[in-house]
């Protein structure tokens, strides 16, 4: 159960932050970097929900709750310890990845091929959720990083991976179909 009293605490003023297993580090490490933009991802998925009803509201709201998931698992760093714990860390794991998969495959049943590149925009809902797949596509770039560096649970990357193409496939349903899709012209402005 998470409790809290207070909302600032003064401890970080210095330039650091307590991780969840209460260890302190820089707020520009690559731990924070990663999990702060998790946390920028799900603002701007609450933006999309404002143009979102029905399956496609539902469906964010899904994932909003599995991004909180990605934080508390990217905020923990792994130890031996944990596997022993009577209580280990909440950590993402393949199931959720699946889902994400089945849905887009759903979604992207009902779409045409696409013919060009699709640019962001059309409706208010699809242009929100192509914003929030560039932002998933910046958080899973600095998870690449902080995995390069030290353990990160492998369904948090598969997740945000997946997730990106959630968010392109959700835009084109959200653009009736596909057929109000922007389409890249190459070269159209020469």
């Amino acid at each position: 159960m998470v409790v809290l009293n207070r909302i600032y605490t003064r401890t970080g003023d210095g330039g650091d932050t307590a991780l969840g297993d209460g260890r302190r580090v820089r707020k520009d490490s690559l731990r924070v970097a990663a999990y702060g933009t998790v946390d920028e991802l799900n603002a701007t998925l609450g933006l999309a929900r404002l143009h979102a009803a029905g399956e496609a509201e539902a469906g964010l709201a899904r994932i909003q709750n599995d991004l909180f998931d990605l934080g508390a698992d990217l905020c923990r760093p792994a130890s031996a310890e944990e596997a022993a714990a009577s209580q280990p860390p909440l950590r993402m794991d393949d199931a959720q990845v699946a889902r994400l998969e089945a849905e887009i495959d759903a979604m992207n049943a009902r779409l045409a091929p696409l013919r060009s590149f699709v640019l962001p925009g059309g409706s208010a809902l699809a242009a929100h959720l192509h914003l929030a797949r560039t932002v998933a596509r910046r958080a899973e770039r600095h998870v690449v990083a902080l995995a390069a560096a030290e353990p990160v649970t492998p369904a948090a990357l598969r997740y945000l991976n997946r997730l990106s193409d959630w968010l392109f496939v959700a835009a084109r349903v959200a653009n009736d179909d596909g057929r109000a899709d922007i389409l890249w012209v190459p070269g159209k402005n020469r």
